[in-house]
Parts: structure tokens; sequence; C-alpha cells
């Protein structure tokens, strides 16, 4: 388990001055304000996350579930920053349908995955790399940084056309509803499951049972 303060001694790789211009950027909501999870909630749960948030740190140290924004999404730019530890494992969800007929964000919302390649405890395809669309896509190339430091994050949602950025190259792309993604997805575990059927949705982070750092959490509608 990682204390709290090991949070707070985390410098941001951001500039003042870049900070403020985002915040300026009336197109940009931030996710995380006031040093709160206010906006989230655990996945059919309430506000109470068990996440904290610190110096603008959002985080779990593991096993408080998974988090959804409140507020649903269509066509959007999803912005964030993140880190994990050895062995790591986290993801980043949209399109999630919360309904107590769903009981994990897997089961509909597609997953930007956030894994330790190489440390990872099980033997990984390509398709559960960091950047994949977890189980179906595997990302064009590993584009992570090293375990231990920050990574950036978008994700592009427009019409259908779904983009993956990692580190500032487009390690992914895909068409919500083809006859490609389709025949992928039956061909994964997601099969049985009405996965990705749906063009709106929450915003999901997954709490995998270690501990996970976000940051800089951004979208705006497109």
């Amino acid at each position: 388990m990682v204390a709290c303060s090991s949070v707070s001694s985390q410098s941001s790789d951001h500039t003042d001055t870049e900070i403020v211009n985002q915040e300026n950027d009336d197109k940009w909501k931030f996710l995380i304000k006031d040093n709160s999870t206010e906006g989230w909630h655990n996945y059919l749960g309430d506000s109470n996350t068990g996440w904290q948030v610190e110096n603008g740190i959002l985080f779990t140290e593991g096993k408080n579930g998974d988090i959804v924004t409140n507020e649903v999404y269509e066509n959007f730019e999803l912005s964030l920053e993140w880190k994990i530890e050895e062995a790591g494992n986290s993801g980043v969800f949209y399109h999630v349908v919360e309904s107590p007929e769903y009981k994990r964000m897997h089961e509909t919302g597609p997953e930007f995955q956030i894994i330790d390649n190489e440390n990872y405890p099980a033997d990984l395809t390509e398709q559960q790399k960091t950047g994949a669309l977890s189980d179906v896509l595997a990302p064009n190339e590993a584009a992570a940084n090293a375990v231990g430091e920050w990574n950036h994050t978008r994700i592009i949602v427009n019409q259908g056309a779904v983009e993956h950025w990692l580190n500032d190259k487009k390690i992914l792309e895909y068409q919500l509803g083809s006859d490609e993604l389709k025949q992928q997805i039956a061909a994964s575990k997601f099969a049985e499951l009405p996965y990705a059927k749906v063009q709106s949705g929450r915003i999901g982070l997954q709490d995998h049972g270690g501990p996970v750092y976000y940051k800089n959490i951004k979208i705006r509608i497109l």
C-alpha cells in the first residue's frame, strides 16, 4: 500500500502558466476540482468513493471500487495523466452504461487499458497491453513511460470514431458499430455481453486492487 504522503510529494509536469491557460479555455471542463471527488461516485454506488484527492492527484490505494462520472458524455475529447506502480493494472472506461443489470463497468464500456506490460504477474496478449481497447484491439506500438512515471492519455470519441493517444502518439483507432469491431468483440471475452453497443455513457476509472494515480483530468465536448 502507498501512504497518502507519497502522493503529496509528487510534482506536476505542467508549469503554472500552462495550467492557467488550460483553465481559461472554456472549452475544457476539469473533472477534479477543489481537491475533492465531487462529480464522481462508485459504480452502482454513492459519492463516498474511498478514492482520495491530494494536491490535485486523484488516487486509490486499492480495493475501493471503480468510480464513474456523475455526467454522461457522447462525443468528447478526454485528456488525463496517470501512473501505476510495479505490476499495476487500471483502465479508463467510456460510454459506461450504469444499471443494476450490469455488475461491472466492462460489461458495457470500452476500456483504454492501463497495465504494467513488463511486470504484470500473468502473460499478456497484445490486446491486453497499455493503450489497447482491452482484450479486443491491440495498440500499434508500446508508448508508455517507465512504471512510476506519469503518462498522458487522450481518448477522442466523435460520431463513433474513436482514437487512443498515449504520450503524444496515436496508438489505436477504430469505429464503433463497424463490422470489423463486431468481429473482434465476438472473438473476445465480451462476446456475450452488451459491450460497446451505445453511443453515450459515463467516464469510468478502474480500481483493480492496487494503487493508481490520475491528475489533470479534463474533457471537452465535440
